[in-house]
Order: C-alpha cells, then sequence, then structure tokens
C-alpha cells in the first residue's frame, strides 16, 4: 500500500515540473525568437509481484504480475517551428526565413547562437568605428565567424542589409555600394536544433548532439535561410495549446493527489481495524 504512496509523489513531481515548463512558454510569448519547449516523461521500474509460472496443465501463463513504480520527467524537448514575422519600425530588426542562426561572441568570448534578431549599431574601440551587436551589446559575427565592423563615416541608419546578410552603403547618387564580404552577417544550421543547449534568453550553444555547426555560407548541400529586414521574429509559443496543456497538467497534479489522500485513508483504515 506505500508504494502507491511513492508512486503518485513521483507523478505530482513529474506533472510540477510539466507546470514549469508551461509557465516558461507562456512567460516569454512575447520573447523575440523564443522557442517553446515540451516535457516528455517516461515511466519508472516495473516491480515483479509474482515470478514465471505455469497453470495446473503446466502451460505458461500468457501475462506477467509487475507493477510500476511511477513516472519521471525524460527530457524538456525543443520545438524549433517558425515563429511569426512581427513588423518593427526599428532600423536593425532582422528576421531569418528558414532553419539558420544569427551567432555572437558572448562575455566569455565563447561563439553561441540565437533566432532573435534584435541588433544595433554601437561604437567600437577605434575611432568611427561601428559594430553590430546584440541589444546586450554582443557583437554579431560575419560569414567568417568575425566580429562585423565597419571603419569610416558611416551614418548607422543608412545601412542596408540585403536578403543574403550582405550589407550596402548608398553613395552620393543614392545607389547602395556593397560593403565587402567582411561585413555580410553569419547564418548557422544545424543537423538537430533539438539537441542545442540553452543559455539564456533565447541563446543556445552548440554541443554533441546538436552537431557541429554548419555555416550556410560555405555548405552548398543545405537550403539557405534569407534574411528578412523591418521584421523580428516572434516567439512559436501557441497559446491556446499552452493554456489546454496547462489544464490537463493541472489535473494529473490533481489525480496523483487523489492517489494519496485515498492511500493514506485505506491505511488509517487498516490501523483502525484493531480497535
Amino acid at each position: 500500500m506505500v508504494r502507491s504512496l511513492w508512486t503518485a509523489a513521483t507523478g505530482m513531481n513529474a506533472q510540477q515540473t510539466n507546470v514549469d515548463t508551461i509557465a516558461n512558454n507562456m512567460s516569454n510569448v512575447n520573447t523575440a525568437g523564443y522557442k517553446a519547449q515540451q516535457a516528455q516523461f517516461k515511466s519508472l521500474l516495473y516491480q515483479e509481484l509474482q515470478t514465471e509460472t505455469t497453470t495446473a496443465n503446466g502451460d505458461p501463463k500468457p501475462t506477467a504480475s509487475q507493477v510500476g513504480l511511477g513516472v519521471r520527467t525524460a527530457s524538456l524537448d525543443g520545438i524549433f517551428t517558425q515563429g511569426a514575422w512581427l513588423a518593427t519600425e526599428a532600423a536593425n530588426s532582422y528576421a531569418i526565413g528558414g532553419a539558420g542562426f544569427f551567432s555572437y561572441h558572448n562575455y566569455n568570448g565563447e561563439q553561441v547562437y540565437t533566432r532573435n534578431g534584435d541588433f544595433t549599431w554601437a561604437m567600437g574601440n577605434a575611432e568611427n568605428e561601428l559594430v553590430l551587436t546584440t541589444s546586450d551589446g554582443n557583437p554579431i559575427l560575419n560569414t567568417q565567424g568575425e566580429e562585423i565592423r565597419l571603419q569610416g563615416d558611416y551614418i548607422a541608419s543608412r545601412i542596408i542589409v540585403q536578403q543574403d546578410g550582405s550589407m550596402a552603403y548608398p553613395d552620393e547618387d543614392g545607389v547602395p555600394q556593397p560593403l565587402g564580404e567582411a561585413t555580410r552577417i553569419g547564418l548557422w544550421q544545424f543537423q538537430n536544433p533539438g539537441g542545442l543547449e540553452r543559455i539564456g534568453g533565447t541563446s543556445f550553444r552548440e554541443t554533441e548532439a546538436s552537431g557541429a555547426a554548419i555555416n550556410e555560407a560555405e555548405d552548398d548541400r543545405i537550403e539557405r535561410s534569407e534574411i528578412v529586414s523591418g521584421y523580428l521574429e516572434g516567439s512559436n509559443v501557441n497559446v491556446a495549446t499552452e493554456m489546454v496543456n496547462l489544464i490537463v497538467a493541472q489535473r494529473a497534479y490533481e489525480i496523483n493527489s487523489r492517489a494519496i489522500t485515498t492511500t493514506d485513508s485505506m491505511m488509517q483504515t487498516a490501523n483502525s481495524l484493531k480497535q
């Protein structure tokens, strides 16, 4: 009878993780570039109540006698479907059409990846130098994995980013002139995006499970993404789906709680039999 207490407790713990995951998704419904997560569960070990046996005629019984010992969280799977494009008046907002990721150097100098294209131009260390960065000030990388820096008397609001990530600047006649490959925004893909490690915000780190980052500019085997200026990719969280999942998780939590209460009542009844 005590077994049911611990089994129901594992169910409550698992559903608490499920509710936490759903709550995190819903709290990031307006976070640009956020990718939703979904909790997956697996059954724990089974305990054999009766060893394999035979009938009175010597024939083996068709079924075993085993009881499960509960559930645990198996994984939190990332959902990397395309989010909706949101029009913005910001001058340096970029959405990705396709499976690509932007990349930047974080404060440790580590190369990380994101779908959040909310960028800005910042002044660099050198005179008249502009550096393309994230909203947190982390430098964006070009197709060679180097920071994008412009040296010269450029006006940030006039810099044009084309669909392939290359940049141009209008001359005296207003005709856009390319700024070179060193200013082309890099895009990377992964064989298994679900294996990426989340490191806070909307950023991800490469892992063995995700496979090495594939540079779109250097690999002709993959379908290239495109960059769309004036838009941000919104969160791919579906509020209606998350609300349904939240109701299901809440009911599952209540059922497991009821199982504990029922077991407690049965134990109380058993203890009172001697009275």
